[in-house]
This record gives structure tokens, C-alpha cells and sequence, in this order.
């Protein structure tokens, strides 16, 4: 059995053992690990551990390529960023017109040709495609007009945030028709993120969340299903209280399952959600992964094993594994999936 076949099993609650993904280790990661494993690079890394996915993000490879390099979205008005909360360019708006007239990006300028490679390659190694534009609206609705703003501008100026979403969204969907028809079967989840939760709550209240989110959300899931493609979708965070909405609009499976966020743990999700989602994630790396022992992380996974069953896929509960966690207890979080 290819780990593609693993990969399908699982998110079709069809598999008798669960998968793995090692996630994206974070840029500074990779001295330690490459050498320990005795790889040249991520590819290398996640089949030597036994993933049985890749993660093919399109602006990670290459999508956007301006002549002038203007960025996809210039949330800022070419400032540069110093926190989540500093002014965008919709900090002040009121006027739908004015979001209208804003210079939206052009499909034109998006290349497709190296997520194309980056699939193939995929392929031929026997893994899982999970693709499709990051669609990171609610992060770059929020960046348009600074955190604080955006979610005041919910009650003061709905329709400039409606509107705001609108393009975004809108400019997503382009792109993953355009990739859709390219890539065709040989993708098999569309793999897309937004963090909805902080560490104990919800960002936005369930009924903003109902408004200036879901319709959205909705769009985005509803195109990838109604081309053949399972939904996976990132978000960290306390996001329990809209996980049956996630459910309700077409996620097939959740990443990365917080572990330490409130009502993140494990034993509740398994109980509440496991046979209507797969879940993907779960091993801490907030303590256990930086600071455990090898057989901590080993025991860890056991446990979530017996809690979420074979249609699962261990992997870290934050896809950037940091310097913090060493070669070890990532080669102990691998060794013990396949374990009896």
C-alpha cells in the first residue's frame, strides 16, 4: 500500500492504521535535522520519517511573480510591518467604493509551473498531494486594517469588511480553479489555513464568526468539493466551539489540534468529533516535543493513537517545528507510529 493510498483511507475513516506528517520545520531547524537523518532537504526528510503527505502550498512555490515585485497584497501601502495591530490601508475606511478602487491583485501574474513540478515529484514518490492556495483571508482581512480595527470595523463597518473578504476570497477561488484545472486528479485534498482561536477562546464571537466568516469559509470548501477534493483545513487555537460548523461546511479533516489551547485536548475532541473528522496533529510543541524525552513523545503518541484510533495522522501540534525540538523526539514521534 503507497502511503497516497494511507493518506485516502484515513480521511475516508476507511484506514486500520493511522499516518504521519513531520510538518514544516521552521527554516533554523533544518542544521540540526538534515544531518541527523542524513537528508539534503524537506522532501528527503519527510520520506526518510514516513509522511504520508506533502504539503504543496502555491505561494510557497513561486505563485505569485510580479515584473515590478508589487506584492500579492499590499495590506501595508508599502510600510513596513511591526505588529499585528499597526494601521492598513482600510484602517479609516467607511466607504465600500473606496475598497472597490483599491489595486486587487491579477491572476495574470500567478505561475503555476514549479507547484507542478513539486506535485509530480510527489507523486512518484508514492505520497499524498495536498495543495491549493493558503486562502489566508481572515489573516489578510485582518492585516488590511489592523487586528483591533477589524474586528471593531464587524460592528461599525460591516459592509467595508464584507467587502474587503469579497476579494480576497474572490481572488483565492481564481486561483484554485486555475491550479484545479491544471493539477486535476493528481491532488488529493486541497490543504488551506486560517488560525480562527488564541490560546483559550475564539478571536471573534460565534455569531461574527457566523457572519463575516462561514460565507466565506463555505466558498472556499464548496469549490474543492465540487471538484473531487477532500478539504483539510489549519487553524490553531481554542476553536472548539465551531468545530460542527467546520464539519457542517465540508472539512474533512482539521490540523493541528493545539494541544495545550483550551478544550484542545485530545480525550474531548476523540469523544465529541472523531468519527465526523480526522484529525491531524496533537503532539504538543508548546512542552512535550522541546522539552520531553524521546520516550515521553513515544508514550504520547501511543496514547493519542488509542484515543483517535487508525484514522488519524500523527504529526506536531504547530507545523514549524522550531530549534527547540530535537532530532530525537522527532524521530521518536516517527518510530512510534509504526509501532505496534
Amino acid at each position: 500500500m503507497t502511503k497516497r493510498t494511507l493518506f485516502n483511507n484515513i480521511i475516508s475513516h476507511k484506514s486500520d492504521i493511522c499516518g504521519f506528517w513531520h510538518g514544516f520545520p521552521h527554516s533554523d531547524s533544518t542544521a540540526a535535522l538534515y544531518p541527523f537523518f542524513n537528508v539534503n532537504n524537506d522532501f528527503e526528510l519527510g520520506r526518510t520519517l514516513g509522511n504520508c503527505f506533502d504539503w504543496i502550498m502555491l505561494e510557497h512555490n513561486n505563485l505569485w511573480q510580479h515584473p515590478e515585485n508589487i506584492p500579492m497584497f499590499d495590506t501595508l501601502g508599502g510600510k513596513a510591518r511591526h505588529s499585528l495591530g499597526q494601521d492598513g490601508v482600510f484602517a479609516e475606511c467607511e466607504d465600500v467604493a473606496e475598497v472597490e478602487r483599491f489595486h486587487w491583485p491579477d491572476i495574470k501574474y500567478c505561475n503555476f509551473e514549479d507547484a507542478e513540478k513539486a506535485a509530480e515529484a510527489t507523486i512518484k514518490d508514492g505520497r499524498a498531494v495536498l495543495s491549493g492556495s493558503w486562502c489566508p483571508f481572515f489573516h489578510v482581512a485582518c492585516d488590511f486594517f489592523g487586528m483591533e480595527n477589524y474586528f471593531i470595523k464587524m460592528h461599525t463597518d460591516p459592509a467595508v469588511v464584507e467587502a474587503v473578504t469579497e476579494r480576497l476570497v474572490d481572488f483565492y477561488l481564481r486561483v484554485n480553479e486555475k491550479w484545479f484545472d491544471i493539477i486535476g486528479d493528481r491532488m488529493d485534498a486541497i490543504f488551506f489555513g486560517n488560525d480562527f482561536g488564541s490560546q483559550l477562546d475564539l478571536l471573534v464571537s460565534p455569531e461574527m464568526f457566523d457572519k463575516f466568516i462561514m460565507p466565506y469559509f463555505r466558498k472556499i470548501t464548496n469549490q474543492a468539493k465540487s471538484r473531487g477534493y477532500k478539504v483539510v483545513l489549519h487553524s490553531c487555537g481554542a476553536i472548539d466551539r465551531v468545530i460542527p460548523r467546520l464539519i457542517d461546511a465540508g472539512v474533512d479533516a482539521l490540523h493541528p489540534i493545539q494541544a495545550k489551547a483550551r478544550d484542545m485536548d485530545a480525550v474531548s475532541l476523540a469523544k465529541k468529533y472523531k468519527d465526523d473528522i480526522v484529525f491531524i496533529g496533537g503532539v504538543d510543541t508548546q512542552d512535550l516535543l522541546p522539552f520531553g524525552t524521546p520516550q515521553q513523545v513515544y508514550d504520547e503518541v501511543q496514547r493519542l493513537k488509542e484515543l483517535f484510533g487508525p484514522n488519524f495522522i500523527v504529526s506536531p501540534s504547530h507545523e514549524a517545528l522550531l530549534p527547540n525540538v530535537s532530532p530525537e523526539n522527532l524521530k521518536a514521534m516517527a518510530d512510534a507510529v509504526v509501532s505496534l
